[in-house]
């Protein structure tokens, strides 16, 4: 019997997919497998695990969904009417419902098939992402940012360029990088807001100031708004297709954040383009051309229509412990408390701590970070 161990076999994985840069769900895992395979005596089996660094409270009923959403669900599964594939861009009274629901907030009306349902927003970034990558083409992202943008452009070969969030101006965007990372090559420009990780929400003078610097660049705005609405302070939401007058905006979205219910997978591409520019650039014809060879978000779920911490100033009074890879690790280890570690998002040496756990949660989390920054303290 031949030696299979000894044939060169012809097959074999995606190297650009097995040499990814670290992911949020690679990074928790990472942690997770930290808590459950311990080496050493610090580890404390009988705490239960406290993760602080994924953004899905689902788990608490306090955070349940509206019991309203699952019984329209459950009467669309009874039903047998949403058992059939849908149509490209997804079920019309879907896609018309969320129109009129994004159009509240607008100057301009929405129409249904100016809304194109996806799995999810992570698919809705996926599509764009393909949809823009043209050789040589190049895509401006935040940093800090959430990094499934960045991922699917090194997919996808789309070169990515960043432009910074400024911290001393509320993360504003940085809008004189923008002008200089500009060329006739870059395709998009890409906000968050509010924003992921960072947790601000950009004001209404602040959107349009980006609108204008696209206008001026002749390019166009990306706004994933996937937390709209979900804001905190003074700076109530504004949709950046408020300003699709000055500049065409490719709105993303998803019920996952505000729903609570990032199981269902069913998120949103939306034109806001009053001038039909989308059109003319064929942008339009290439979702629906997407759209065309890839999954549809389930029919009968279509039937129902962070905080930031900080940690570059106290690493280096910390023994033994020199970036946030290591205190997550750490941490993971001695303390069984998941915090998602700052590279991940595009900052090194932060930490993104998310609050979306019930409140005694939270505070025996906290509580957990105190002893074990105490712990490995230097001593003065």
């Amino acid at each position: 019997m031949e030696n299979g161990s000894q044939r060169k076999w012809q097959f074999g994985g995606n190297e650009e997919l097995n040499s990814a840069a670290i992911s949020v769900r690679g990074a928790l895992a990472m942690l997770m497998n930290n808590v459950n395979n311990p080496d050493d005596g610090d580890h404390h089996p009988q705490r239960p695990t406290i993760m602080l660094g994924c953004g899905d409270p689902t788990e608490f009923r306090s955070f349940w969904t509206t019991q309203s959403a699952v019984d329209a669900v459950t009467d669309a599964l009874q039903s047998f009417k949403f058992n059939s594939y849908c149509p490209t861009g997804g079920v019309l009274e879907a896609r018309r419902a969320i129109a009129e629901y994004l159009s509240r907030d607008l100057s301009h009306k929405l129409l249904a098939e100016d809304v194109y349902l996806t799995g999810g927003c992570t698919q809705a970034i996926e599509i764009m992402v393909s949809v823009l990558a043209r050789p040589g083409s190049n895509i401006l992202l935040p940093r800090p940012g959430y990094p499934q943008y960045e991922a699917r452009a090194s997919f996808d070969h789309l070169e990515v360029r960043h432009y910074y969030l400024l911290p001393e101006k509320g993360w504003e965007v940085d809008l004189d990088a923008v002008e200089a990372l500009v060329d006739h090559n870059t395709t998009a420009i890409v906000i968050i807001n509010p924003s992921n990780p960072c947790g601000n929400v950009f004001t209404y003078q602040h959107l349009e100031k980006i609108a204008e610097t696209a206008k001026k660049l002749s390019n166009f705005v990306i706004s994933d708004e996937v937390y709209g609405h979900l804001t905190f302070g003074s700076n109530p939401f504004v949709p950046m297709g408020k300003f699709s007058s000055t500049v065409p905006v490719i709105t993303l979205g998803s019920i996952s954040k505000t729903w609570i219910v990032p199981g269902w997978k069913l998120g949103w591409i939306v034109k806001n383009d009053p001038k039909g520019i989308f059109d003319k650039t064929r942008i339009v014809d290439s979702i629906k051309n997407y759209l065309d060879i890839t999954t549809d978000p389930a029919a009968f779920i279509q039937t129902n229509i962070n905080v930031v911490w900080r940690t570059s100033s106290i690493l280096s009074t910390l023994e033994g412990i020199d970036d946030d890879i290591q205190f997550c690790l750490k941490l993971a280890k001695e303390e069984s408390v998941i915090v998602l570690p700052g590279v991940t998002v595009g900052l090194k040496n932060w930490l993104r701590i998310t609050s979306a756990v019930e409140l005694p949660v939270l505070e025996d989390g906290l509580q957990r970070i105190k002893a074990f920054y105490q712990r490995h303290a230097k001593k003065q």
